[in-house]
């Protein structure tokens, strides 16, 4: 839906998790062998992964300044059953939050959390205002203010909304 670019690092992720449903349809990605399969996910495991892309919803809503969508399980205790490991590049000495094994879904939201906390990132990924969007976005306007996923789009729904009400 977005015409934005892609976050930075290991945030793609977490915009691509979010993404896999679209709210005005419906239409769940995580319902679907060829939509869970960029996730490493089975069907036995999508119903957690439903979990922490909701849990995920939840926070970028609060990074825009908007209230949860719904009532979920807050995104700091579903993280806190991630098991990563400190790595540490042997050539420079730089240390990152990695999964273990290339671990499970979970583990590889923890660690691109980590990375986005580290790199002054991860407050910038935002989900759209629009109440039948909240699509994942990463806010790459200079104030950091971005309100929508999509200006043509979700934007343009807001202002032809706010004018219509003006005349009414």
């Amino acid at each position: 839906m977005s015409e934005r670019a892609a976050p930075p690092g290991r945030l793609a992720l977490v915009q691509a998790l979010v993404n896999t449903l679209d709210i005005e349809s419906g239409a769940d990605a995580l319902d679907t062998a060829d939509g869970r399969a960029p996730f490493g996910l089975t069907e036995d495991t999508a119903a957690s992964a439903r979990e922490l892309r909701e849990s995920l919803r939840a926070t970028l809503l609060a990074h825009a300044g908007h209230p949860p969508h719904r009532a979920v399980p807050p995104l700091g205790e579903l993280l806190a059953r991630a098991p990563l490991v400190v790595t540490v590049d042997p050539a420079d000495g730089s240390a990152a939050l990695a999964p273990v094994d290339d671990g499970p879904l979970l583990s590889r939201v923890a660690a691109a959390v980590a990375e986005a906390v580290t790199a002054g990132t991860w407050n910038r990924l935002k989900a759209c205002e629009a109440a039948d969007c909240h699509w994942a976005y990463y806010d790459r306007s200079p104030a950091g203010r971005g309100r929508w996923c999509s200006m043509q789009v979700c934007g343009a729904r807001a202002k032809m909304r706010r004018y219509r009400a003006k005349g009414a």
